[in-house]
């Protein structure tokens, strides 16, 4: 990692999370400046800080018409109110309103909370079963179905880059994209060992199984920051695809295995139609996961990614999943559970990531749901 050290230069700014959306009169002239800058002829020249100023636009203007919105809100609450006490009807609008400014709140909450320089960016998600043979596979398979799920419900879009099945069932290992704003923020708060305890489908005893299974996130680097990676450092092998289904699928060696041999980082791709974009794809996530084990170094909190890389096994979890013999998803590190555990596995996360957040950022986090 010495090159890759000594070669990065400084990258471009990152799109601001532009804090909460609370204070939209301190927002107003930074958008009117970036108004003036995008308007300048030679706005275009530097395609890439273009395109940070637009996301950082649209990101003002959101900010500044959800308080508006919030704004609004409340003082129909209030006009709703002085009729409630003698309008049925103004009291039942006035509960509907209140619930959806209730939600609308809780997420605006968790996105104040976003503030770091990656925050904003894309995320690419890694899942590779652990201890627990076959348990342990179909366990990662289960995450990967529940952040997809979480990604849907939060209209990200996603890129299955590379699968490899396990051998009975679930995978042995995944990795996905997730293009959205603040999906690396949001997502960074699953990065850990996840443990399942139940009762095993894959034995005749059918006896209670403890699996594991771990997650690494990274954020997505633009394609112009430039980290050296020479091609006497890099090991690419090609292989047939082995996905279900498709033209391209076990007919060419179009799938690409890269390892850095200086960090000792693999990666793989086998979704994309050409070995060409497989290529890309792999060379895109490694320089993800160099950069971002360049700024680990540079982080105050050093030590939170070799937390998430202990040992997949006990004791190194972040979150417990139990479904016997009783039902209990709790995270280690906030302390916050909930007894829905179908419903965080079918990707209700959103309490899991605000408590988080919340003790990342120094405040109390709940303790239950």
């Amino acid at each position: 990692m010495r090159n890759c050290e000594k070669n990065t230069k400084p990258l471009l700014p990152s799109p601001p999370s532009c804090g909460g959306f609370f204070d939209p009169d301190s927002k107003r002239p930074l958008l009117a400046k970036l108004e003036e800058e995008i308007a300048k002829p030679d706005f275009w020249n530097d395609q890439e800080r273009a395109q940070v100023a637009l996301k950082t636009r649209s990101r003002l203007q959101s900010s500044i018409q959800k308080a508006e919105q919030f704004r609004r809100e409340v003082e129909d609450a209030g006009v709703l109110l002085e009729f409630a006490a003698d309008d049925e009807g103004s009291l039942a609008e006035l509960k509907a309103l209140l619930d959806r400014f209730e939600g609308e709140l809780k997420e605006a909450q968790t996105e104040m909370l976003l503030s770091g320089p990656n925050d904003a960016r894309n995320a690419i998600v890694t899942i590779n079963a652990g201890a627990g043979g076959t348990d342990a596979q179909d366990w990662a398979g289960m995450l990967l179905r529940m952040y997809l799920r979480w990604c849907e419900r939060h209209g990200f879009k996603i890129e299955l880059v590379d699968e490899q099945p396990g051998k009975e069932a679930g995978i042995k290992s995944a990795t996905f994209t997730a293009s959205g704003e603040y999906a690396y923020g949001l997502l960074s708060a699953e990065a850990g060992v996840h443990r399942l305890v139940r009762l095993s489908p894959f034995n005749a005893g059918s006896s209670r199984e403890t699996s594991f299974a771990s997650v690494f996130v990274y954020p997505e680097v633009a394609d112009d920051v430039e980290i050296e990676i020479q091609d006497k450092d890099l090991r690419v092998d090609t292989y047939r695809s082995s996905g279900a289904g498709g033209q391209h699928v076990n007919v060419t060696d179009s799938a690409v295995r890269i390892t850095h041999l200086a960090s000792g980082i693999v990666v793989t791709c086998q979704n994309q139609r050409s070995q060409h974009q497989n290529r890309y794809v792999a060379m895109k996530i490694l320089k993800a996961k160099l950069y971002e084990m360049e700024m680990e170094k540079k982080r105050a909190e050093a030590n939170q990614l070799e937390e998430s890389k202990r040992d997949i096994s006990f004791g190194s979890q972040i979150r417990n999943y139990v479904l016997h013999p009783y039902r209990l998803a709790k995270d280690v590190r906030t302390k916050f559970e909930t007894s829905d555990v179908e419903g965080v596995l079918d990707g209700d996360l959103d309490e899991f990531i605000k408590q988080y957040l919340l003790i990342k950022s120094g405040a109390k986090p709940e303790q239950s749901l």
